[in-house]
């Protein structure tokens, strides 16, 4: 369980984020199409948010989807708290890159690391956590 305080910025969106009983080590974290989190895997949020049709991964010179982001780490209890910062979405209603479109959005966190290029998802596993962007 856990939660993310989503906040805009003058250059994109600051994500607050708080998660425990996660496999201690690298995980993924991204933003997904659609505002829906439903168990157990949590598919019918979608792939991840991808307004500009790029490829995946922030190293991929073709890409990066607008929901990629940085790996996040869980400590030896499965903890993490954590800052993150995303620069190609928004808060803003009515812009194409906005979290906020008439589907909606969420944040997933997977069981695995992304590795930063493998299209579409970075071999990132199975998304274990899920949260609506409301």
């Amino acid at each position: 369980m856990g939660t993310a305080k989503l906040s805009e910025t003058a250059k994109g969106v600051r994500i607050e984020l708080e998660a425990e009983g996660l496999t201690p080590g690298i995980h993924a974290i991204h933003f997904h199409e659609y505002g829906s989190c439903t168990p157990p895997d949590f598919m019918s949020a979608g792939a991840h948010f991808n307004p500009e049709n790029k490829k995946h991964g922030l190293k991929n010179p073709m890409g990066p989807h607008a929901g990629d982001m940085v790996n996040i780490f869980a400590d030896r209890h499965g903890h993490v708290k954590t800052v993150l910062f995303n620069s190609m979405v928004t808060l803003k209603e009515g812009e194409p890159n906005s979290l906020r479109d008439a589907d909606g959005s969420a944040l997933i966190i997977h069981e695995k690391g992304d590795d930063q290029v493998t299209d579409p998802s970075g071999n990132s596993g199975d998304r274990i956590l899920c949260g609506v962007i409301k």
